[in-house]
């Protein structure tokens, strides 16, 4: 077994993020449990390093607790905040009961399933659509991590008049807070709404592109993640993640 000592290597918490067994903050308590293997050796000491080529998996334990994990898909309204209470607004996770719960679901509601649910991502307050809550740190390194790149829709209501030129801004072209934004697809959906298709997300940051343009945003939904539609679920409710949805 090659040598793992704090001194030399990649810390296994970061490896393990890197491959997506789980994320960095899941796999120092796997690892406290003693529920990390390194080359076939247990490991429980926080900090412990790795080769870059280290064989790293997780015991039946550590298994059996993800499968156990829930991703949650929520329609959103306007009104309630992505992450914590805010300026006397409700966190979006307040919505999460049986109550809201989509009919003809096979798994449903416990309220184990609340803890350590959090969103996947943000949808500022006045938007709705697509939120993504999940227990996974494996689904939300994927959608928000620094490398992620999966897409994100929208579709979008605005004001003002929109030339070819800024139009073709808005798809690769513009910059926020001095940095420039990844390239986009923004298209007319019809003769109201814009549809962007983005691989990022700043803050704010279609309403903050539609005014360099001269537009304002009346309207902001989100309609898809990745491979996974909001589709027909109604605003307010939610639905578990399906075993056959990847996003």
């Amino acid at each position: 077994m090659q040598s793992m000592d704090d001194t030399q290597g990649i810390r296994i918490s970061k490896l393990m993020a890197e491959r997506g067994l789980c994320s960095r903050r899941e796999a120092d308590a796997y690892i406290e449990r003693g529920l990390v293997l390194v080359n076939g050796a247990r490991v429980t000491q926080l900090g412990t390093r790795a080769a870059a080529d280290a064989v790293i998996s997780l015991t039946p334990e550590a298994r059996a607790t993800q499968a156990r994990q829930v991703t949650i898909l929520l329609h959103k309204p306007v009104g309630y905040v992505s992450g914590q209470a805010e300026d006397g607004h409700q966190p979006a996770v307040t919505l999460i009961s049986a109550k809201t719960q989509a009919v003809g679901e096979r798994l449903r509601f416990q309220p184990s399933h609340l803890k350590g649910l959090a969103p996947a991502g943000r949808l500022d307050i006045d938007s709705t659509g697509l939120l993504v809550l999940t227990q996974d740190g494996r689904v939300a390194r994927q959608l928000i991590g620094d490398d992620s790149a999966v897409e994100k829709e929208y579709l979008v209501r605005v004001e003002g008049r929109l030339d070819a030129q800024n139009l073709a801004l808005l798809n690769h072209g513009l910059e926020l807070d001095g940095k420039q934004l990844r390239p986009a697809q923004v298209a007319w959906a019809n003769p109201e709404q814009l549809r962007f298709v983005l691989r990022e997300g700043r803050k704010r940051q279609i309403r903050r592109m539609c005014e360099l343009v001269g537009l304002r945003v009346t309207g902001l939904k989100r309609v898809r993640i990745g491979r996974v539609n909001l589709g027909d679920l109604s605003l307010g409710q939610w639905r578990f993640l399906r075993e056959n949805e990847k996003f």
